[in-house]
Parts: C-alpha cells; sequence; structure tokens
C-alpha cells in the first residue's frame, strides 16, 4: 500500500497515548538526561508554523537520547496565568478558568497531532492550585529568609532573630535596605513586636516598599517593562504612566554577583549571557553624599544629604550640577516655590514615558531646575539641583553628579541650559568623556592637581571616607524584582494585614486559592480585583489584593515537572536528587532578563535553603530563530482621483499601473499564483473582483514580516498535517535552515520532503506496494551508504545541526534506491536513524518489519563502524576516445598492468571498442580511465 501517513499518524499517536510510551520513572540504571521546552502561553489561537520550531528539535534529540540508552524525562506544561485570558474575562465575563482550559485543549490537540514524545503524565499548569499551591510555598520561604553576606547564601529569619535577641545588629552583614537600625540585644527585646516586624521587613528577601511602576489606568494593573511599548501598554494599546505605589519586591539583588559568576559555569548562547551582564550591570566606584544647601528651602526636609553613585569620583571637582529622578523622594521638599509649576509639568510629562523608553532616549535634552542647592563635600562649592527623566529613582540612588567636561550627556544638558562647564584633566576634551586608561594631569582642582586617574581616584575616595562624605562602593544596574501585579488572574500572595504590617498565612491554609468575584475590574475605591470577593478575609486580618507577576510560576516549574504530583512537597528530594537540573533547554532569547534571570535567582535561593542540588538550573540553552511569515500581496488598480478600485494587477505589470498593495491570506496563495475564486471569497467586498492577469495567472508580491493575523501570514500547522503530514511538518521545519538563526516559511519547498519520505517507504516495497524486505546480507556499497549516514546524523544531532541532517538522508535513501537496496540489515537500521525526525512513519515500518509489539522508541540506536567507509575500491570513469561511457568498480589495490587487464576484460567495455585492439590506455589511478581506439 502507498504511504497513507493519515491513518499511519493517527495510529502511532493512540498507541502511545495508550500505552504510555513516553512515560519515565525517577529512578533507572540508564544514565538520566531532562530535555525542556520553554512552556507555552495557551492563547486562544492556537499554534502556528513558528512555534513548534524549538518542540521539534527538543523532540528530535530526546528521542535520540532515548535510541542512545538514556533514560529521558522530556515533559510539556502551560503557563496558564496571564493578562490575555483576564482581559478576555473582563470582557465577556466568562471566569478566566474556562477559556484558559479551553485554550490549552486546542494546544493539546495540536502537540499531539505533530507527535511529540512528551511524558504526558507530568503535564503541569501553572494556574492549577494544586501547582500554585507550591509557588505560594516558595514566596513563604523567601519571605522568611535573609542573605547573609558573610556566608553569602540566605538563611532563614530566625537566624537573624536569634542573632538580633543575642547580639543586637552588631556583626550583621546582610543584604538590606539602606535605613535599617543599629541596636544591642536589650534594645531588640523592648522593641515593640509591631517594630520588630517593621525592622525585619528591611531584611527579608520578598518585601513590601514604595516603588516607581508602569501603572495602566484602562486594565487596571501594573505593567512589566517589556509589556510597555512608547507610553502605551503592549495589548490594548492602552497609556501608561510612572505611579509610586506599595509593591510587593524581592531582593534579587541579594545574588548578583553570583548571577554574575554562574553564568561562567553554563553552556549557554554568548549574546545572552551578555544581555544578562549589561542588565545585572556590576561596576566599582563610589558613593559620595551632596550636603543640601537649607538656605533657600521652605519647608522641613528628612535628610542632610543627597547620594549618588559614580564610577569617576576622580572627577568631583567638574561638578558643576546634581540631577535627581523625577521620582526622587526628595523632589516635592526641595522645589520651591518659583519652580513649583516647572516641577509639576516636567513630572506630568515624565509619567507618560516608560523606564525603557527613558533609558532608550539619548538625544532628547529636558529637564527642570528644583530651586535648590547641595554642596560639594570637597570644595563646599554650591550646586544647582536638577531633575530629568534620564535619571531613574529604582537605578542607584536616584540621583547622579553631572560633569559635563567628562561626559556626553551632561555636556549636552550643559550646553542646552546654559550651565557651567568646567574642565578637570588636560588631556580632556569637553565634547568626550574622559579615558581613565590615561595619565593626564588633573587642573582647577588644588587637591588633587597633577595626579594620574588612579592616584587622584585612591585620594578622593581616601578624603571623603575620612570627612564622612562618602566610600568605596560596588554597585549594580539591576533592581530588586516588583513582585505584584494588580490582576485578577494570578497566584494569591499568602499574606495577611495585620496592624498595617504582612504576615504569612500558615502552610496548612495553601493553597490559597482565588476567590470568585463579580467583575475582573478594579473596584470602584480602585482596589485590585480581589478587594470585589466576598467572605474572603484572614481570620487575623486582611488578604493581599495584588497576585503575583507572570513570572512566579515560570521561575521554578522544571522541578515539578520531576514530580509532578507529589502533595506533599514541589518535588521529593530523591526525585531532584536523581534528575538534578536541565541537560538541554530550548526557548527564545526575549526571555533574557526576564523568566531566565529569575529562574536562576529562585534556584540559587532553593540550593541555598537545601532544597535543590544544582546553582544553576539549566546546563545548555539554545534560542532557537524565529519562523517569520512570508506575506503574499495583491496590488489594488488606482484611479485618476486616487481611490481605489476593485481590480487588481498582478505583480508583474506593476509598472503599467498605479496601485496601492493589500495582504492577502497566504493559504489562498501557491507558488506565488493567487486563487482567484479564492479570494472572491476572501472578503466581501472582493466578491466582484476583477483582474489584470500576466500569462492567464496572477503573480502575488512576496515579503518576509513577523508571523501575525493582522498581516494574514499566519500558516496552521493543523493546515500542512491534513495536507501533508506531521512527519512532513517536522522534517520541512528543521529543513528551514540553522535552528538558531530566523527564516522565513516558505511553503512552496514542503512538497520535496513529502516526496522524500514516499521514497522512503517506496524502499521498503515493490511496484505493487507490497512489503518486500529482504534478509540478504548487504553489500559493500550499501553498508558504505549505511554508515555514512550513521555518522552523519550522530554528529549533526549531538551539535544541534538538524537542517543538515534531512539532506543528508535525502541523499542516503536516493543511494540505497539507485542500488535497489531491499536488504533488512540495511533498511532496519535506516528506520531508527530517521526515527527522531519521523517517529510515525518508521515506527510503521518497524512493525512491519516483524519486530516485537511496541515501540521503536526504546531500540539500540546503530553503532557506527568506520571500516565500511575504508576505499578499497574506486567507482572509475571508463572513457572511450575522451567520452565517458560507464562507469567500472575496480580494487584499488591492482597496479597499472591489472587495471588495464580487468577494465579489457569487461563485457560491456569490449562492446563499446567493438572488439578493436586499442591503440593507447591510460590509467590515472583513482581517477579515470581512458581507451584510444
Amino acid at each position: 500500500m502507498d504511504y497513507q501517513f493519515k491513518d499511519i499518524e493517527q495510529k502511532w499517536q493512540q498507541f502511545w497515548a495508550e500505552n504510555q510510551t513516553f512515560k519515565v520513572e525517577n529512578n533507572s540504571a540508564k544514565p538520566k538526561y531532562y530535555v525542556m521546552d520553554m512552556f507555552p502561553y495557551p492563547s486562544g489561537a492556537g499554534l502556528h508554523v513558528g512555534h513548534p520550531l524549538g518542540y521539534i528539535a527538543s523532540d528530535i534529540f530526546a528521542r535520540y537520547k532515548r535510541l542512545r540508552g538514556f533514560n529521558v524525562l522530556h515533559p510539556m506544561g502551560y503557563d496558564s496565568f496571564g493578562l490575555p485570558a483576564e482581559q478576555y474575562a473582563i470582557q465577556t465575563g466568562q471566569h478566566p478558568s474556562i477559556t484558559t482550559e479551553s485554550n490549552i485543549a486546542t494546544y493539546r490537540r495540536q502537540l499531539d497531532q505533530i507527535g511529540f514524545s512528551f511524558d504526558w503524565s507530568r503535564e503541569v499548569r501553572t494556574s492549577s492550585p494544586d501547582y500554585y499551591k507550591w509557588t505560594q510555598w516558595i514566596f513563604m520561604q523567601l519571605f522568611n529568609s535573609w542573605y547573609n553576606k558573610a556566608a553569602d547564601k540566605a538563611e532563614s529569619i530566625d537566624k537573624l532573630v536569634k542573632h538580633f535577641e543575642t547580639s543586637g545588629s552588631k556583626g550583621i552583614d546582610a543584604v538590606s535596605d539602606e535605613d535599617t537600625s543599629t541596636f544591642t540585644a536589650d534594645e531588640w527585646k523592648a522593641l515593640p513586636l509591631k517594630t520588630q516586624q517593621e525592622e525585619l521587613l528591611k531584611y527579608r528577601l520578598t518585601y513590601l516598599r514604595e516603588s516607581t511602576v508602569n501603572w495602566c489606568a484602562a486594565l487596571g494593573t501594573v505593567l512589566a517593562n517589556d509589556e510597555v511599548k512608547d507610553g502605551f501598554s503592549e495589548r490594548g494599546g492602552y497609556p501608561v504612566e510612572q505611579k509610586k505605589m506599595m509593591q510587593w519586591s524581592m531582593r534579587i539583588t541579594a545574588y548578583a554577583d553570583r548571577l554574575l559568576q554562574g553564568l561562567d559555569t553554563i553552556d549557554w548562547p554568548e549574546p545572552l549571557k551578555e544581555m544578562q551582564r549589561n542588565w545585572i550591570g556590576k561596576s566599582t566606584g563610589a558613593s559620595v553624599r551632596f550636603g543640601i544647601d537649607k538656605t533657600t528651602l521652605q519647608s522641613p526636609i528628612t535628610t542632610d544629604y543627597i547620594e549618588v553613585f559614580t564610577t569617576r569620583v576622580d572627577t568631583i571637582f567638574g561638578v558643576t550640577f546634581l540631577v535627581i529622578a523625577p521620582e526622587h523622594e526628595l523632589v516635592a521638599a526641595l522645589t520651591t516655590p518659583e519652580q513649583k509649576a516647572d516641577i509639576d509639568a516636567y513630572i506630568t510629562q515624565t509619567k507618560k514615558k516608560s523606564e525603557l523608553d527613558r533609558m532608550a532616549d539619548t538625544k532628547t535634552v529636558s529637564g527642570a531646575f528644583t530651586g535648590s542647592y547641595v554642596l560639594n563635600p570637597l570644595n563646599g562649592e554650591k550646586i544647582p539641583v536638577w531633575i530629568a527623566d534620564y535619571v531613574l529613582a529604582g537605578y542607584g540612588t536616584g540621583a547622579v553628579m553631572a560633569v559635563p567636561s567628562g561626559d556626553q550627556r551632561d555636556y549636552l544638558f550643559a550646553k542646552h541650559f546654559n550651565l557651567p562647564i568646567v574642565p578637570i584633566i588636560d588631556i580632556q576634551n569637553i565634547e568626550t568623556e574622559a579615558d581613565p586608561t590615561k595619565e593626564g594631569k588633573y587642573i582647577n582642582s588644588d587637591f588633587i592637581n597633577g595626579l594620574s586617574y588612579k592616584e587622584a581616584t585612591a585620594a578622593v575616595v581616601a578624603k571623603l571616607e575620612e570627612i564622612g562624605a562618602g566610600k568605596a562602593k560596588v554597585n549594580f544596574r539591576m533592581r530588586d524584582a516588583i513582585f505584584g501585579r494588580q490582576r485578577y488572574w494570578g497566584e494569591p500572595v499568602p499574606v495577611y494585614f495585620k496592624d498595617g504590617l504582612p504576615y504569612l498565612i500558615d502552610e496548612t491554609e495553601l493553597p490559597l486559592l482565588l476567590p470568585e468575584i463579580d467583575k475582573y475590574l478594579p473596584t470602584e475605591t480602585g482596589e485590585p480585583p480581589l478587594g470585589r470577593a466576598t467572605d474572603w478575609k484572614h481570620p487575623e486580618g486582611e488578604y493581599e489584593l495584588s497576585t503575583m507577576p507572570g513570572w512566579a510560576g515560570s521561575s521554578w516549574y522544571w522541578y515539578r515537572y520531576m514530580d509532578a504530583h507529589n502533595d506533599q512537597e514541589f518535588a521529593s528530594k530523591e526525585a531532584i536528587e536523581y534528575w538534578k537540573d536541565v541537560d538541554l533547554y530550548i526557548g527564545g532569547s526575549e526571555h533574557a532578563t526576564g523568566h531566565l534571570l529569575y529562574s536562576r535567582f529562585w534556584n540559587k535561593f532553593l540550593k541555598d535553603l537545601g532544597f535543590v542540588v544544582e546553582e544553576e538550573p539549566f546546563k545548555k540553552l539554545i534560542n532557537q530563530g524565529m519562523i517569520q511569515g512570508r506575506s503574499n500581496f495583491v496590488y489594488r488598480l488606482i484611479d485618476d482621483e486616487g481611490r481605489g478600485t476593485n481590480t487588481f494587477v498582478s505583480h508583474g505589470l506593476l509598472d503599467q499601473y498605479k496601485t496601492s498593495p493589500l495582504h492577502v491570506d497566504v493559504n489562498i496563495v501557491e507558488n506565488e499564483v493567487l486563487n482567484l475564486e479564492k479570494f472572491k471569497k476572501f472578503r466581501p467586498e472582493f466578491e466582484n473582483a476583477e483582474f489584470i492577469l500576466e500569462n492567464g495567472k496572477y503573480i502575488c508580491g512576496v515579503e518576509v514580516e513577523k508571523m501575525s493575523k493582522s498581516k494574514f501570514n499566519v500558516v496552521n500547522p493543523d493546515d500542512i498535517i491534513e495536507r501533508y503530514g506531521a512527519d512532513t511538518l517536522r522534517m520541512y521545519e528543521m529543513f528551514l535552515g540553522p535552528l538558531e538563526q530566523s527564516k522565513p516559511w516558505n511553503t512552496n519547498g514542503i512538497e520535496g520532503v513529502f516526496k522524500f519520505l514516499r521514497k522512503f517507504w517506496r524502499l521498503f516495497h515493490d511496484e505493487q506496494w507490497n512489503f518486500r524486505v529482504t534478509d540478504e546480507a548487504p553489500s559493500k556499497a550499501e553498508l558504505k551508504a549505511l554508515h555514512k549516514i550513521i555518522r552523519k546524523v550522530e554528529e549533526d544531532i549531538e551539535r544541534f545541526s538538524f537542517n543538515t541532517s534531512v539532506s543528508s538522508f535525502m541523499i542516503a535513501v536516493n543511494e540505497l534506491t539507485d542500488l535497489k537496496c531491499t536488504k533488512r540489515g540495511i533498511l532496519q537500521n535506516m528506520v531508527i536513524i530517521l526515527a527522531p525526525y519521523a517517529p510515525h512513519i518508521t515506527e510503521e515500518l518497524w512493525a512491519l518489519l516483524g519486530n516485537p509489539a511496541g515501540s521503536l522508541s526504546y531500540a539500540a540506536y546503530p553503532v557506527f563502524n568506520p571500516e565500511y567507509l575504508v576505499e578499497d575500491e574506486f567507482a572509475y570513469p571508463i572513457s572511450i576516445n575522451g567520452k565517458t561511457k560507464m562507469n567500472l568498480n575496480i580494487s584499488l589495490s591492482l597496479d597499472q598492468k591489472d587495471v588495464e587487464a580487468f577494465v579489457l576484460a569487461n563485457a560491456d567495455v569490449q562492446k563499446y571498442i567493438d572488439g578493436k585492439t586499442p591503440k593507447k590506455l591510460i590509467v590515472v589511478k583513482g581517477r579515470i580511465v581512458n581507451i584510444v581506439v
């Protein structure tokens, strides 16, 4: 029977499901291998052909590792909390869980259709209470921990309390808020419980503080930076403003150094590691306190100085103004009545920009003068204090000292507002930043005149420390991670409030379930949606009304896969000690400074507390490229008055007409030829469309763009599978190009892969499609073809070069077809080699070959034998009077006379020379034989 891919694929997908073929145990004599994909958010649109690219690659590798004798964990789940389901709930009133369940069903059907070897018994959903119970539990561990810098690890908050009770605050070296108190043991014990809790909150790894956030009033929630573009929400396009709110934060900065150091121990793409290094942004410098000149202030102020961090403390004598963030807590106190209108207007303007926009804008010069001054701690000069949006409250101290003779941005700011520019070093051009590697001499500053950069830096730091106005300091660009969202569809925070302070619920109360509410909008008084819940109250206080951010559930999910149904702990010690970490993780680079950074943070924290055994979660990471859409265009004829008509001009005729392009559904275009009847049904207004054709066809234009419904270039894998089968889809996605590179989808080339699979099927059948495989011994040529492909595929898979394997398969099948190979010793091994790429057709052939009932998934991968590739004969081209007539296999061990005798003894050669005696016979060993008659 011909290749009936629909029947074959349905049969084996059902077999794998019924027999739980890919279910794996947490112990085995085999070596373990853990392959994982970044799990998807189940959107209503389902998968398009770009989504499975990484999944197919990881599945090929997982199947290959099984064949190589590994115990392979290859799980899948869903990142199922999130804003899209909540927005749909707001629009329709339907509970987000219903939408999510429906979307997951679509994803599961599509994933099964593609034939992935997932262990579905371990499926996780971050929105399931039996999962988010443990997300809440990890939050509780973080709340009950502090970071001991002396031990360089997180420890129980109880240990900190014990230290306070015995030694007070003396000897504590912790990552904490700046305003921690100093006290003795007796003073600590005498403090009221509320005051003690307030102090402990300054040390906890998750804590409450006022933070500047991206607030979207229309969505009623805080948005992450990557959810905001040009001052508007990515979803819905609503205005976003900067707003100060009391928010949960996580002290990821405690792990900054370890996060940096860990990058040197993992096999990740270097560009991604560099993104994390830049995001963490370690810099060495000094903190400097500029005393506030209170003579111009109209109202009391809570501090005597503004602190800045600088990497160029040697330039302190070139400071001519100070810039603080518009959100800085001292702005109101520093603003004089004369400047209040300008300051208020500037702050309003700044609120419309996201932090990313402010960081990216290096050309715009804007700011406002507060009317106040600070004093340079080393020379007492008065320095004006400005606000500007290029300074962010959450980075460093939210204030910078401006040296216009040493920094381009400061220089432009000073020129724009006519502020002084003081040279500080004799080799420096005021338009460029000083080069610290040069040993120029300082000028205009008596304190360090004539010193080199290194000498000046050391001298300034020493003087600042001497007078209590500064100190050497290591700073990080990365900030603590905001951990609250004013949404409904997320994990409830396991906290209640009593006397204004947060307390954890008891572990026995986990999971804290999402309550039912009437609407999924903020309350009329501005509280998050959970404020609508009735009868949802802790016995001792009010529950937290914010929910956790989207990254909470994805920051530990690989551990839940290890032990997905454990209701006593997030994963058993035995499971964690067996699987340890993820050996191969495939996903997008867009998660570099989000999910991938937070996952490393949580993993290190869990390691500190002894819950996991590895410092890093993912040994090897591959960022798959994007499959881009191949958009097609039709061209609407424009009339003399500039209006669009209902006539469409074929692409090759555009130079003869005035037209405008329109996207057209790629699914009604084949090899750039438009299906005219389907186009008329594409939209109602095209029902009576007319066409100006070329050679009787309408040829569409082509452009590579992001795959998007709005561009009508989305290709549904369901359609490809219906037409060609899942095995064709799998191989074609790999064939498109290197895994890490982005490449356009082009359905035009898929026929070639489908024909290859039919040709492979044909190897096992005679001309009447009867199954035909013999037990004859393979020939040398057949063994050579087999072992070439064994070696090639093995090398390609190990270096994740899947596209080159597909090409090699085609060459191998062509060789075996030419050899008319029907030998079991060759074809059965070919089935195993191809199985990771095309699992359905190979399962069927494995069964037809008479192997024991079951799956070939656990067969032994063929062993490469280099002896079969040793060349002991050569197919000499035989030329008669300079024209090649045939090839003849001749042993390379023969000398020239023996080769001549062998050639002339061949019956076919005798036919070509017609019995004549050759005038000359030329033999070039290993190259050619030429007979002249």
